[in-house]
């Protein structure tokens, strides 16, 4: 594969500077990078921006764009809040709950911690209404093999009837 990691994923933000301190502070990402335009460089168009990153450990950025000129919608209002979302993923539990009483001290709702089978997790949103989950891995080199080998089966299953298989994958992955 020539895919190494992730540099960046870029979502809309209502204003840079709050962005910037709700995630340096909540979330302990470095800002490191802004970059203020006029015009969008890729297509040439007028739409003044600001474009920040914030880096997490392992170098890549979560970053984000303030458009004040442009009056589209922050996110999919035909959505439901909880699809959209951005999941970080933590070391351990303790660093989870830490994580959960810094946001809550600082008036943030938290929702969880959720088991999903392949990790737990922590939901909440940051000020631009983006739902962010913060993720312990907890899937063991046998469950990606169960799960790796039951994907194929569990798309087909679900391109066909547009629901969820019968049986879980995890505990039968011939599942029909």
């Amino acid at each position: 594969m020539g895919i190494t990691g992730l540099h960046h994923a870029a979502y809309r933000c209502k204003d840079a500077k709050e962005t910037v301190e709700f995630y340096s502070k909540y979330l302990d990402l470095d800002f490191n990078i802004a970059v203020a335009e006029n015009r969008v460089p890729s297509t040439g168009e007028y739409s003044p921006h600001i474009h920040i990153f914030l880096q997490m450990a392992d170098g890549g950025f979560v970053a984000f764009f303030e458009l004040p000129e442009d009056k589209g919608n922050m996110l999919d209002k035909d959505t439901p809040a909880w699809v959209q979302h951005l999941a970080l993923k933590v070391p351990d539990a303790e660093t989870q709950q830490a994580y959960r009483e810094r946001l809550e001290a600082g008036g943030v709702e938290v929702i969880g911690p959720t088991d999903h089978g392949i990790c737990q997790s922590i939901y909440f949103f940051d000020p631009s209404g983006h739902r962010l989950e913060l993720a312990i891995d907890t899937t063991t080199a046998e469950m990606g093999e169960k799960l790796r080998e039951a994907a194929p089966k569990t798309l087909d299953i679900w391109s066909r009837t547009k629901k969820a298989p019968d049986v879980d994958p995890m505990h039968d992955s011939a599942h029909g």
